[in-house]
């Protein structure tokens, strides 16, 4: 399993051949602004793409390193991605 770009402003979860794009209109912890990071789901009131915290947690580093890296980025908003992911995908292997 791994975090892919379904397109450039959809953040999708590939699971062998399948990728489910999840509805990040539903966590509070993101926003999409046209014309802010080309439109990309970003954490609210940052420039920072939510996709970052996958990209970085795939790679090994961890909560917080990313939190030392990009400022302005809070435990509560990893953790709001991280737990609407996670409910996400339970919800979608359960239905």
């Amino acid at each position: 399993m791994y975090f892919d770009w379904v397109s450039p402003t959809q953040l999708g979860v590939k699971i062998g051949q399948d990728v489910m794009v999840l509805d990040w209109s539903q966590c509070a912890a993101v926003e999409r602004v046209p014309g802010k990071v080309s439109g990309a789901w970003v954490f609210r009131g940052t420039r920072i793409p939510a996709a970052a915290v996958f990209e970085n947690l795939e790679d090994g580093m961890t909560i917080g390193e990313l939190l030392e890296t990009y400022d302005g980025l809070t435990e509560e908003q990893v953790r709001a991605v991280l737990e609407f992911t996670a409910a996400t995908l339970r919800e979608s292997i359960s239905a």
